[in-house]
């Protein structure tokens, strides 16, 4: 490998130099901030090459493939996260990991395996010579690793490169994976964009960085249809999004949406709403077991299902049949518009939304009106009879009420009875419920989708609210009517759903199975599972899996990458566990920890924890569900908050069976955060262990 090493520095050497020259060249040019449309065009271009470069100069590229065209000679294709040519010639230095030479890098995997990849002009097919991993820092040359060399049977090299970037220790943000793409991974990033995928991944698979690399890959490869600001990410909370926030830059992506649900909704609602937090089932839920409310019968579970849009459906149809046509309008004794041109106007506008409808007749009018009062002499008398003609219009249009989608789902709750059969979805104290909050013009979290669903079929949906594609993190804890929703802003169906059924912790409000999602797409959605997980060593993985086993989850467990470590620490505490958890974070600091979550079952016992380290002077971040960002180091959070995390190490504080119990909730719990630990996991318990722990 000396050999190897020498040549990669000195290719390393020679497009470092390229780069650093063009970054040079770039500084000569002062940024423009005038009118002028050409201008701004070049230094768009010029902005575009600066950031391509700054990738770049940290980073030039991380692989190479030696790969032979039919008929051709061998060729060295050096892969990166950004494309470079030489400045000069225009020679690809570095080729992009998205373009579909770059591919074969991820799925060529050896053996007899045919070696192609599909070019703008068809199928190129060829011979993959060598797949080597480059490991660069701030343009130093750190690792050379062949992955496949032709004729070896030795293909160590790629597990050995794997193991070595899993086995590095963790900061505060989600890194990208671009260098070590499994095959699997690398056909749902290069799935056709029109496709709706559903991924059913384990912990630790990369369905996060998976679905980041794919939009990444969307906008180069659909570079001429699609846009950054057409794209969105649907995160569980606030505080993940800052967790993720720096993948994307790193590939060289900015400008994609990134939202909770519930604040994506509340910025698109025309009624100004708060949310009723007073009550949430997230307090119930994760308290004791007797507290919570009953899965089928959860206020999530029930607004959030498809019977309850078709109540919804059933409403707005009925409420569009009463209308009817107007009838004559009558502004002032001898002006008037016959029934029969208000019938043809009603029929020229009856593609439109009923809301839209109301609203465009209702201008037509109005003109109307203006230009039967230019026909009276006299501005004073003018006046009059427009004031007239406005009060006969107020008058016209109240067979026809005007609703926000608030009002019409206030009317729906308060004539709930009268309705369908689909009214019964609903029990009566969680009506009653609704009927108050809706009265101090507050809603749940789960009348969001509801009500923007309304307002789109109401007012119609504005081209600003239209996505391109969407990526829906965590989905098994959304509902089928947040997906169906989503689906009447995204024409295409374009779609990354992903989650893990084994984390669906938030039972409240979340599904079953992934078929109540692949049945709104009609058999048109692509169904993937990702069952191998990189994150966790051996021992935890097998820890967890054991846990979650109790759950009886319709999913296969978590297979782990064999990457061995220290055997999973169960601690019985002595007296005070305050000592005991303070000694093991110190430790796991010694040993080289960066990120070291202390996980309590609830957000009370958290605080009291936190108040603890505080007396002792030990530095630590209590993460609460209002938080905005993570900023890594020793943190104290409640085991539902670290779902989508990853830790170098986790100490679970308490793992009792007071606070376990032998439940498929519990079990989904524990294996939510044993799975959150990279290299080290602890285990302590007071009294007797749970039961869902052999």
């Amino acid at each position: 490998m000396q050999s190897a090493y020498r040549e990669e520095k000195q290719q390393l050497s020679q497009i470092a130099a390229e780069i650093n020259k063009q970054k040079e060249k770039l500084k000569q040019y002062p940024k423009y901030s005038g009118d002028d449309v050409t201008e701004q065009v070049l230094e768009s271009i010029r902005e575009q090459n600066r950031s391509s470069l700054q990738i770049a100069s940290k980073e030039p590229y991380f692989a190479r493939m030696d790969f032979q065209e039919d008929s051709k000679e061998s060729k060295a294709y050096y892969i990166g996260k950004v494309g470079v040519a030489d400045d000069e010639t225009q020679e690809t230095l570095v080729v992009d990991w998205r373009a579909p030479v770059a591919s074969m890098f991820y799925s060529f995997t050896g053996g007899e395996e045919e070696a192609y990849y599909q070019s703008p002009d068809g199928i190129v097919e060829g011979n993959i010579e060598l797949k080597r991993n480059i490991v660069i820092r701030d343009q130093t040359l750190q690792r050379v690793v062949d992955s496949y060399v032709e004729g070896s049977e030795d293909l160590s090299g790629s597990d050995e490169y794997l193991l070595y970037r899993l086995s590095e220790t963790k900061d505060n943000k989600l890194r990208d994976i671009v260098s070590t793409i499994q095959a699997k991974q690398n056909d749902i990033i290069r799935a056709e964009r029109t496709t709706p995928l559903i991924i059913q991944g384990v912990a630790g698979s990369g369905k996060t960085t998976v679905a980041l690399h794919r939009l990444a890959y969307l906008l180069y490869e659909y570079r001429e249809t699609v846009t950054a600001d057409r794209m969105i990410i649907f995160a569980p909370n606030r505080m993940f999004l800052d967790y993720i926030s720096g993948v994307l830059p790193e590939l060289g992506v900015g400008g994609i949406q990134q939202s909770t649900f519930a604040d994506w909704v509340i910025q698109k609602l025309d009624d100004k709403v708060s949310i009723d937090d007073s009550n949430m089932q997230i307090n119930k839920w994760f308290a004791d077991e007797e507290e919570r409310p009953s899965f089928e019968k959860s206020e999530g579970r029930l607004k959030g299902s498809i019977h309850f849009k078709e109540w919804i459906d059933d409403a707005l149809q009925s409420f569009s049949e009463s209308i009817g046509t107007p009838g004559e309008f009558v502004a002032w004794k001898g002006a008037f518009i016959p029934s029969k041109k208000i019938t043809v106007w009603m029929n020229d506008l009856s593609v439109y939304p009923v809301g839209k409808r109301r609203e465009m007749l209702m201008n037509r009018i109005k003109l109307w009106i203006k230009d039967e009062v230019k026909k009276i002499e006299g501005s004073h008398l003018q006046k009059e009879y427009r004031k007239v003609a406005n009060k006969e219009l107020n008058a016209y249009f109240k067979q026809w009420p005007k609703h926000t989608a608030f009002t019409f789902y206030k009317m729906l709750f308060q004539n709930k009875s009268e309705g369908t059969e689909k009214a019964s979805v609903l029990p009566n104290e969680m009506v009653k419920q609704t009927q108050k909050r809706l009265r101090e013009k507050k809603v749940s979290a789960e009348d969001l989708a509801p009500l923007l669903y309304l307002q789109f079929m109401i007012f119609g949906i504005k081209d600003e609210d239209k996505i391109q594609h969407a990526v829906i993190d965590e989905a098994q804890d959304f509902s089928p009517f947040q997906i169906a929703l989503l689906q009447k802003v995204n024409r295409s169906q374009s779609f990354t759903i992903l989650g893990d059924l084994a984390q669906g912790i938030h039972g409240y409000q979340g599904i079953h199975t992934w078929s109540e999602f692949r049945n709104l797409f009609k058999g048109r959605e692509l169904y993937m599972e990702l069952e191998q997980s990189y994150r966790s060593t051996v021992e935890i993985i097998e820890y967890a899996n054991n846990i979650i086993s109790r759950a009886n989850v319709p999913v296969r467990p978590a297979i782990p990458v064999f990457r061995s470590g220290k055997s999973v620490n169960v601690h019985r505490i002595r007296d005070h566990r305050i000592p005991q958890l303070l000694e093991t974070a110190k430790e796991m600091e010694i040993r080289g920890m960066k990120t070291i979550a202390l996980v309590g079952r609830t957000a009370h016992e958290c605080q009291l924890l936190f108040n603890e380290f505080e007396k002792e002077n030990i530095e630590a971040n209590l993460i609460t569900v209002d938080d905005r960002s993570y900023s890594g180091g020793i943190s104290i959070t409640p085991i539902y908050l670290t779902k989508g995390l990853e830790f170098d190490a986790v100490i679970l504080a308490d793992a009792s069976e007071t606070c376990y119990k032998d439940n498929a909730q519990d079990a989904k719990l524990l294996y939510v955060g044993c799975t959150r630990a990279l290299h080290e996991l602890s285990v302590f318990y007071n009294g007797q262990l749970s039961p869902l722990i052999k």
